[in-house]
């Protein structure tokens, strides 16, 4: 079953979001309350830093306001509330993403480059791959990611619309794998073994749902997966073949372009 994320970008309210994400005079907030003493730049990269050490659910404006040493209630002046606070701290980190110029590269080493940077991010900034962008946050840092990665599909025969749903394609690839990466790390946090542990310890257990005679493609194959990996399932290696088949997808794609 597919886990819908419960957080998502664009839920507060649009006017003052973007005034705050293009740091427009007044910035979106109230300018009712105590005198600032912080810098909207403060807040964001201190919920960043709370998100990336105790996950998002831990960023609540009062948790906020305590490492700033700032009253709660203050912390209202600066963003009206969790929701635009979220939009600021995605923005924040897509601004601060390494953007190397790929330009010179060939097609397919342009596009893996594309994607090796938001696995960076996401491994950088776990939170950020739980987090629906249905509803972008269209600040500058968002805009600055979206040109930078879309000239990776330039000059290779895409039109506008196939573009955009290109880099679409192989974002939403990277966030899927980075998010099942994350389902693995907490399930060995939470039973404080590796996926090999584990397999060895429940291996009697297992070894009688999987009966070779019953379900024997299923116990040929598991086998085979369970002892190159060490376990169910290895991250990387999805990663790494899921990446491949993008990639030759996408070629399939271009290739045809080029033959019209």
């Amino acid at each position: 079953m597919t886990t819908v994320p419960t957080d998502r970008s664009s839920a507060g309210d649009p006017a003052r979001t973007l005034a705050l994400l293009w740091r427009e005079p007044g910035h979106g907030a109230s300018g009712r309350g105590p005198k600032q003493g912080r810098t909207i730049d403060e807040v964001v990269n201190t919920a960043v830093e709370l998100a990336d050490t105790a996950g998002l659910e831990a960023v609540t404006m009062r948790r906020v306001a305590q490492a700033l040493d700032v009253a709660p209630m203050s912390l209202y002046t600066y963003v009206p509330g969790k929701a635009e606070l979220l939009d600021l701290m995605l923005d924040t980190v897509y601004a601060q993403m390494p953007r190397a110029d790929h330009a010179d590269r060939p097609w397919r080493a342009r596009v893996e480059a594309i994607a090796e940077e938001n696995r960076a991010l996401f491994e950088r900034h776990p939170w950020v791959a739980a987090v629906s962008t249905v509803r972008p946050p269209l600040g500058p840092g968002l805009m600055g990611k979206y040109e930078h990665e879309l000239r990776a599909f330039n000059a290779l025969g895409l039109d506008d619309v196939e573009m955009d749903a290109a880099l679409t394609y192989l974002l939403s690839f990277v966030q899927a794998a980075a998010r099942a990466a994350a389902e693995v790390r907490a399930s060995q946090h939470d039973s404080a073994m590796n996926d090999e542990e584990w397999w060895a310890a429940n291996g009697p257990l297992l070894a009688k749902a999987s009966d070779a005679t019953k379900y024997p493609t299923a116990s040929r194959v598991g086998t085979a997966a369970g002892e190159t990996h060490g376990g169910p399932y290895s991250p990387d290696y999805a990663y790494a073949f899921g990446l491949r088949r993008v990639l030759d997808g996408l070629g399939a794609l271009i290739e045809s372009r080029v033959g019209d």
